[in-house]
């Protein structure tokens, strides 16, 4: 089975040759504004506007905790916005990660790394703003993507 690469570096700027996918988790309340997607929005403004679009028309389309959207930034690089997180703030119901939904949004990010033979290079997904814990995301990375031969590097920003 494939292992996860660690690499100290900003996941805006992923390392290697071919196909790029950024995974990253967002929040179900159509909020961007802090944590890894500032860094997104520095580098790209087409991931934001999709998101922000893809919320506001949520009516009609698939937005919801576990949905994925697949924006791609330039010919060789796609970001994809994961719905893993209920909510913005910590409060009476706990962290607002949801590992069910990473789990979910994950099996989309590894289907479309297969047909676009892309790498998946990722921040420590859930983990920051979200208040996850690495213990419990890493085994979702390695069932539903290393466990498919998907090359996934994981980077630690200085």
């Amino acid at each position: 089975m494939t292992v996860i690469t660690y690499v100290r570096g900003d996941a805006t700027a992923p390392q290697g040759k071919g196909v790029k996918l950024i995974a990253h988790v967002c929040n179900d309340l159509g909020g961007w504004g802090k944590g890894f997607v500032l860094a997104v929005s520095r580098r790209w403004p087409e991931p934001e506007a999709a998101y922000r679009r893809w919320h506001r028309e949520r009516a009609g389309n698939d937005f919801a905790l576990g949905a994925t959207q697949f924006v791609r930034v330039s010919p060789y690089i796609w970001v994809a916005n994961m719905v893993g997180q209920r909510g913005m703030r910590r409060g009476s119901r706990g962290v607002p990660v949801r590992y069910e939904a990473i789990d979910t949004a994950l099996a989309s990010v590894a289907d479309r790394a297969v047909e676009l033979d892309a790498s998946v290079h990722m921040p420590r997904i859930g983990c920051g703003l979200a208040g996850g814990t690495w213990s419990a995301v890493e085994p979702l990375i390695e069932r539903r993507l290393l466990s498919r031969g998907i090359a996934v590097t994981v980077y630690d920003h200085d």
